[in-house]
């Protein structure tokens, strides 16, 4: 029997059951009212992914359910499946499990939970939910449903060459005798990651001979960003229909005929990337209870890319750019940051830091009597930077968006409570020649970054003549080394046996990796976009001596 089924492809908010509900509701009777039959939602749509440890209240759990039941009973007239928290069994030792309801007939109608809880990367789910021990099918509109949550599609053999669980639930159901697979996500998004689920659901297609449906979640929690692209696959691995990346969609697909909605997805990695920082930062800002930004500019390629992302996200009118020359600024660089601040329409305040900076000196002079001038000095300047910078945060009621990129954050060329102080580290995964390339895509669109910012020698004007290079190695040296230390976990002699790079050098920058993590626990969370940030899916010790 044909029926039309739709991807309600939303950006729940972690917690809102009233404004998650009023979403489903309205995507679900919008679908109804376009003749179809089922809408999905993506994993835990009802209270927003991931919840974490708000699922240890009963009062949290108690919410899921009478907004399934408010769901159920509003959104008449279509089935809807959707993901939400469950109580668990009392003898699986956890509280509650995560599970996918649907709801027919103004009821709660069948109730499926997941069974492979991941616990790599940022996920934790181990910690929250009970894995299900069993899963069954259900029948709709002539189809019996393989339903399945997210991970519980991603342990197939024949496309994994290291499974990490023991059984695949996609593979029991369908033995079991189901011959459609309908799968609710919220997949996080990193470079690459649409393409690899892509092919792993067409795996699933193709050697399970049945069609696979899935919604996923889109938006920005914390660090992390989804990005939706919602898919079709037909068994023969096509893809038949698609949602849009980066928002929410609505696609409709026939279940018979496997005819779907192609809406356009973002391609290619420097607008894919940038598509995610945009909705990173927008959702971060919002969902944190802010409307305006407020972000230091020093002139350089750093700070222009954040701003840029900042007015993409937010509108140039909630954006505000603070110039803070110091004693050794350049009016070049000056000049820079007030090009950038009228190109991007912000508002832009010149606030000289002198003062600040000669005033700490000479409270301090006494203590250093004797002693030359260092780096201290110089972390003056950026400390006075980040005072005026929260001074401003706090009288406007607009979070501070620091601008540090990975590698800088990797090898801690940054100072603390600088240019580290901000509610949101909005590049702190974007490596600085990928920086460079995103400047680069920012400006074939609409020149707003000046061409003198991007070509000039990367500087933090700390020190007279200063530069990047007399403390790191060039950065297009630098980020191969930390991409396959970080990402790979490849060890010194891996690393310079592969670029031809010293081994000295190699060495040299996992030390500078290693003593900074004190550092990145203390760093505003950031915007994920990478296969491995910085943040709580790298979990490493602070008070640690690693042999390189």
């Amino acid at each position: 029997m044909t029926v039309k089924i739709a991807l309600g492809q939303i950006n729940p908010t972690v917690g809102d059951f009233s404004g998650n509900a009023a979403k489903i509701i309205q995507f679900a009777l919008q679908a109804r009212n376009a003749g179809a039959g089922l809408i999905l939602f993506p994993e835990l749509a009802i209270s927003g992914y991931p919840p974490r440890d708000l699922v240890e209240s009963p009062s949290f759990v108690a919410r899921c359910r009478t907004t399934l039941e408010r769901i159920a009973a509003e959104a008449a007239g279509i089935a809807v499946i959707c993901g939400t928290v469950t109580p668990a069994e009392a003898d699986s030792g956890k509280k509650v499990m995560n599970s996918a309801a649907l709801l027919r007939e103004g009821r709660i109608d069948f109730i499926q939970s997941k069974m492979l809880l991941p616990t790599y990367d940022v996920f934790d789910e181990m910690r929250n939910f009970a894995p299900a021990t069993s899963q069954q099918l259900f029948s709709i509109c002539g189809n019996q449903i393989a339903l399945t949550i997210c991970e519980d599609a991603w342990n197939d053999k024949r496309f994994w060459n290291r499974r990490l669980y023991g059984i695949d639930p996609v593979e029991e159901l369908v033995k079991a005798g189901g011959n459609f697979v309908l799968n609710i996500s919220a997949s996080p998004f990193w470079l690459g990651k649409r393409e690899l689920r892509r092919d792993m659901l067409a795996s699933i297609a193709r050697n399970q001979k049945v069609p696979v449906a899935m919604v996923n979640q889109v938006g920005g929690n914390d660090s992390l960003v989804f990005d939706g692209s919602s898919l079709v696959i037909a068994p023969d691995g096509q893809v038949i229909a698609q949602g849009k990346s980066f928002e929410e969609d609505l696609i409709y697909f026939d279940s018979e005929k496997l005819t779907g909605d192609m809406h356009p997805q973002v391609e290619g990695e420097e607008a894919s990337a940038y598509e995610a920082l945009v909705l990173g930062t927008r959702d971060y800002v919002y969902k944190c209870g802010f409307q305006r930004a407020i972000i230091g500019l020093s002139g350089g390629i750093d700070s222009a890319l954040t701003a840029s992302i900042a007015v993409d996200a937010l509108g140039s009118e909630n954006v505000i750019g603070v110039g803070m020359p110091g004693p050794y600024s350049s009016q070049g660089s000056i000049d820079d940051a007030r090009e950038l601040a009228n190109n991007l329409e912000i508002r832009f305040e010149l606030l000289s830091i002198n003062a600040i900076y000669q005033a700490a000196c000479q409270t301090l002079a006494p203590v250093f009597t004797g002693l030359p001038p260092d780096v201290t000095e110089e972390n003056i300047q950026s400390r006075a930077r980040g005072l005026l910078l929260m001074a401003m945060s706090n009288k406007f009621g607009a979070l501070v968006l620091s601008t540090g990129n990975k590698s800088e954050l990797a090898v801690g060329y940054c100072t603390l409570y600088g240019d580290m102080v901000g509610g949101l580290a909005v590049i702190s995964d974007v490596p600085k020649t990928l920086v460079y390339q995103l400047s680069a895509y920012v400006n074939s669109r609409r020149k707003v970054i000046p061409e003198a910012t991007i070509k000039k020698p990367p500087s933090a004007e700390l020190r007279a003549d200063q530069k990047d290079s007399d403390s790191l190695p060039p950065y297009d040296v630098l980020d191969p080394i930390l991409e396959d230390f970080v990402e790979e976990s490849y060890s010194a002699e891996q690393i310079a046996r592969v670029h031809n790079f010293d081994p000295d050098l190699v060495r040299r920058v996992i030390r500078m990796v290693e003593r900074s993590e004190y550092k990145r626990q203390q760093a505003a969370p950031g915007i994920k976009i990478s296969a491995k940030a910085f943040g709580y899916g790298r979990r490493f010790p602070i008070a640690a001596k690693a042999e390189v």
